[in-house]
């Protein structure tokens, strides 16, 4: 009945993915723990992700079962479990109906959600969004955005991670839909960050006063806003913003996308997108700050590509920054933005010398991957020439899987590393970064790793 209900189109399909579950006895022959009635490990696992890992690790193997957020998933653990879920030659693992249980009031129908043929349709049609027209008008809006903002931050101390998580939603609300800085982008983003909130409150009831209850109310205003904006793009001919080119993206028969899945892929990509680059740049300040080696080494690559002399990075340039995007490559590892990927196997399948039964909620470990000993000599330690060309070629391809992979390969990547190189840029060429000594805050994991104290730094004038 699972494989059944996995390939009928969402429209249909029905919502009790649960019920058609391995059942406990079906699982039985698979290590691991239950953990307490009804919520499972799910309390112990959000206190201390990677730590709850690696003890699992240890204890069962890295093939083990987790019943957490009201369900048992199977985790598999290593390069070689990242390459077969999540390159799936075999067409078997469902990213929709993996991410549904999690996201699915919150961010129906983004692209995580969607499978084969209906994902790599969409993904197609969305794709318009970064090909080099529309990259070359981002990088104008972020170059202005976020040279006007570090210039505000000044010198003196400050909270990176608040800071740096207004300007992306800023820069999101300006480079992605289109509108200034302001109240109306103000509404937007709290909407944003309420879902994202809400995406792992361990009460998935929208009941009043709860983190899920403001997710739905957050998306409930942005599904309003998001449809009428849509209408009115696709009448005033839409613009360079990369919601005007999901507004105007057609299919390959020509047709455009429904408006109801334009609002939720726009829904998804803001959310992927401002958080994700948040984390990953507040990691990279934060390593930058406490090896000071590495943080001279990219601030003189980007004074030789800019003059030194605060010039924007230029879209034709970006490829120039080289250590600054090894550099990134190396904070991705050592903190990458999504911990874990769950999938639900529609077809029985082995691994690690395990059966695993059709209909299986399944999950991959990024994190603990980047930090596997048996890949990374010194795991521990920020160094960026691990991402040397040579490097790179010599480990496993799915060693490093920050942006995911396969079919599923997050769409924006590029993005992201424009994001970062041009921020670096305007950052390290003006202000030098410093944390006080044995500084090392205390980070949460979940749902996107984040500083729990945001991460205190100081910005020293050059």
């Amino acid at each position: 009945m699972a494989t059944l209900a996995a390939h009928q189109p969402a429209s249909v399909r029905p919502t009790h993915w649960k019920e058609d579950n391995p059942s406990n006895a079906d699982l039985a022959h698979i290590p691991g723990e239950t953990g307490l009635p009804i919520i499972g490990n799910t309390f112990k696992m959000l206190a201390d992700p990677p730590a709850f890992t690696r003890a699992m690790v240890a204890k069962y193997g890295r093939v083990y079962k987790n019943n957490a957020f009201g369900g048992t998933v199977v985790a598999l653990v290593g390069a070689d479990a990242n390459e077969l879920v999540l390159f799936d030659r075999k067409k078997i693992f469902s990213s929709e109906q993996g991410w549904g249980p999690i996201l699915d009031q919150l961010f129906p129908r983004g692209l995580m959600l969607m499978d084969f043929d209906h994902h790599r349709a969409d993904r197609k049609a969305l794709s318009i969004a970064f090909k080099p027209e529309p990259m070359r008008h981002y990088v104008g809006a972020l170059n202005h955005g976020i040279a006007q903002r570090v210039e505000e931050w000044g010198a003196g101390d400050l909270a990176f991670y608040p800071a740096i998580k207004q300007l992306t939603l800023d820069l999101a609300a300006d480079s992605f839909i289109g509108i200034p800085f302001g109240p109306e982008a103000e509404k937007v983003n709290q909407a944003f960050v309420d879902m994202v909130q809400a995406s792992v409150a361990p009460i998935r009831r929208p009941l009043p006063f709860t983190k899920l209850k403001k997710g739905v109310d957050g998306r409930a205003y942005l599904v309003d806003y998001f449809t009428r904006e849509t209408e009115r793009r696709r009448a005033e001919g839409g613009g360079q913003d990369m919601f005007s080119q999901f507004a105007t993206a057609t299919r390959e028969d020509g047709s455009l996308l429904p408006v109801d899945e334009v609002v939720d892929h726009m829904n998804f990509l803001m959310m992927a997108a401002h958080d994700t680059i948040t984390s990953s740049a507040t990691t990279l300040v934060y390593y930058l700050a406490k090896n000071p080696e590495w943080q001279d080494r990219l601030r003189e690559e980007l004074r030789a590509i800019t003059g030194g002399e605060g010039r924007p990075l230029n879209y034709d340039e970006l490829g120039q920054a080289e250590l600054t995007e090894m550099a990134f490559k190396e904070a991705l590892r050592m903190m990458p933005p999504v911990p874990s990927i769950p999938r639900r196997a529609l077809e029985e399948f082995e691994f690690g010398g395990y059966r695993i039964p059709a209909g299986t909620p399944v999950g991959v470990n990024p994190h603990f991957v980047h930090h596997d000993p048996e890949i990374w000599d010194n795991p521990e330690a920020f160094d960026p020439s691990r991402f040397t060309r040579e490097a790179e070629k010599a480990r496993h391809k799915y060693a490093w899987v920050p942006f995911g992979g396969g079919a599923h390969m997050c769409l924006g990547l590029h993005f992201a590393y424009m994001q970062i190189k041009i921020m670096m840029a305007h950052l390290l060429t003006n202000y030098r970064v410093e944390v006080a000594d044995g500084y090392a805050p205390a980070w949460q994991a979940w749902p996107i790793p984040q500083p729990k104290d945001g991460l205190q730094i100081k910005l020293v004038k050059l």
